[in-house]
């Protein structure tokens, strides 16, 4: 029996199903969490099916949460969708369920779950939902509102299609989702707009990146700056991309202060991968897209300088 049909087996067995994914959500988390929800209440309508998370950090136009008991989770099966390490599940009540599942297309380093399905090859969590679908459209409904939710998360993690990892497989399936009823001329320019304070922060990051002879960019965004312009820490995702249009970058770090004095850092790649060298701080991801922590700014020197090394022998 091979993992879907596991996954399907398990989801057939329990009335109550809960979904979750990772803190601070963007379109991928959230299309695949809740984008698995509205497939499964169109096939499963006599089951209860939660998603559940917390806040969605101005992302409420593709999905909001629901507000589930303790005693929910008492015999239910848990679901996580697009988290890595347990640690950045949103909820920590993933854990209270009778069996849980992880979905995921990063890589395996924390493989938690009684059920595990891991495709590193995939564009997107999001993608990985609909081969689910597609692998056993028998007995799986895709309704327009899980089509749209689908559709936004492989926008998002592609880049709008520009990413490494966009294939011909993701374009199929862009394509087949965009023959059910929801626009996705609306979709693409709610997703891509933004408010004036993040464009101006946009114009800083451009005023202020330091770039060195091998492409190794730093952006440094101070608390300071953030409160200035009414910014937190989410709307700071819009920016993380910037840097990657300059035709000198190779790699880059953008570095953002939090209220607690720690710094949250987004790791990027043209070439050079990068995963390992947020596995040392605190983080994880792909091996061109990663996330780190930083305690203080001295770590943050060390991160640029671990950056510097990998872009000079990138160029070597």
């Amino acid at each position: 029996m091979d993992v879907t049909t596991e996954i399907l087996t398990a989801i057939k067995a329990y009335d109550t199903i809960i979904i979750h994914r990772h803190q601070r959500p963007d379109p991928d988390a959230l299309g695949s969490q809740v984008g698995l929800a509205e497939i499964l209440r169109a096939s499963f309508p006599e089951k209860q099916i939660f998603q559940v998370g917390g806040p969605v950090e101005g992302l409420d136009f593709l999905a909001t949460m629901d507000e589930v008991a303790d005693e929910i989770y008492q015999g239910s099966l848990v679901i996580v969708t697009d988290t890595a390490n347990a640690p950045r599940i949103s909820d920590q009540r993933f854990e209270r369920g009778a069996k849980l599942i992880k979905i995921d297309h990063h890589p395996n380093d924390d493989p938690y779950g009684d059920l595990v399905w891991v495709n590193t090859q995939a564009s997107s969590c999001s993608e990985i939902i609909f081969d689910f679908y597609h692998e056993h459209q028998d007995e799986l409904v895709l309704n327009d509102q899980a089509a749209r939710l689908l559709y936004a998360g492989i926008v998002g993690d592609t880049g709008r299609f520009l990413y490494p990892a966009t294939t011909a497989h993701t374009l199929t399936v862009a394509a087949e989702l965009m023959t059910y009823k929801f626009n996705p001329t609306d979709l693409n320019r709610e997703l891509e707009q933004i408010p004036m304070r993040v464009a101006k922060l946009a114009g800083y990051v451009y005023e202020n990146i330091q770039v060195d002879a091998n492409g190794a960019a730093k952006v440094l965004l101070p608390q300071s700056l953030l409160t200035g312009l009414g910014i937190v820490d989410s709307e700071t995702a819009a920016i993380v991309s910037l840097p990657g249009t300059i035709d000198e970058v190779v790699a880059w770090g953008i570095f953002v202060e939090q209220p607690e004095g720690y710094y949250r850092v987004r790791l990027r790649s043209k070439g050079p991968v990068i995963n390992e060298l947020a596995k040392k701080h605190h983080g994880g991801g792909h091996p061109l897209a990663s996330g780190a922590n930083a305690k203080d700014i001295a770590e943050v020197a060390s991160i640029y300088n671990e950056l510097q090394q990998l872009c000079e022998n990138f160029r070597k």
